[in-house]
């Protein structure tokens, strides 16, 4: 496979939720995964674990934790579309299809890659601020996007999810997890079912950059 230039991967990475039963070899596997290891850390403490399921019965016990949890989130979120303009309600509801499709055979991805972050390690930063904390997330989810960046440039799709780490102690207990790490992320991991790849919709960069205060364009507004 040809490769392909950082900024046409970070167009084109889309989720992928339409994979294909096709074991993923492990020269991928280790690239990816060596992909994701290069990722920044605070004080490069490299504090995470990949922790790769691919056996079946393993991954039938994902998927039964996951699927309750995906139908709950999904019914909230189905009941808001009504309101939107017709193709943008036409785009969620493909959206939520694909998402069905990938709880209904999550156990059917060849690969699904647990991530783990030790506790301890990170620097949280912000922890006293009278908001939720979000900055420990800056030493692990840089790795993940590395990893599925990488999957991008391979030819392999990737879905992340994070409602599976609602289910953290019952996924600690399957994969035997020791105490003291937590679950940041599950990715389903492999060859794309169809073109799978392809250009991401996003809000263009004059809505979202600002320059010295908030909201004063960076860039002119057409």
């Amino acid at each position: 496979m040809a490769e392909i230039s950082l900024f046409e991967a970070l167009r084109t990475c889309r989720t992928v939720r339409r994979l294909r039963p096709d074991p993923v070899p492990d020269e991928l596997l280790r690239k990816i995964l060596t992909a994701a290891t290069w990722a920044p850390s605070g004080g490069n403490r490299q504090p995470w674990r990949f922790l790769v399921v691919r056996d079946a019965e393993r991954k039938r016990q994902l998927r039964e934790l996951y699927l309750p949890l995906w139908r709950t989130f999904s019914q909230a979120y189905t009941a808001h579309l009504s309101g939107l303009p017709a193709e943008a309600r036409a785009r969620q509801e493909r959206m939520v299809g694909s998402a069905d499709h990938l709880a209904e055979h999550f156990h059917e991805a060849p690969v699904i890659v647990v991530v783990c972050v030790h506790i301890p390690e990170l620097a949280i930063t912000d922890a006293g601020l009278d908001r939720p904390s979000v900055v420990g997330g800056a030493s692990i989810y840089p790795a993940v996007q590395n990893l599925i960046l990488a999957c991008r440039a391979v030819g392999l799709g990737a879905a992340l999810t994070t409602l599976l780490c609602q289910k953290e102690p019952e996924v600690r207990a399957l994969l035997d997890i020791p105490v003291g790490w937590a679950t940041c992320a599950h990715l389903a991991l492999g060859f794309p079912e169809g073109a799978g790849h392809g250009p991401v919709r996003r809000k263009p960069v004059e809505r979202v950059a600002f320059l010295d205060r908030w909201e004063q364009p960076l860039f002119p507004v057409s």
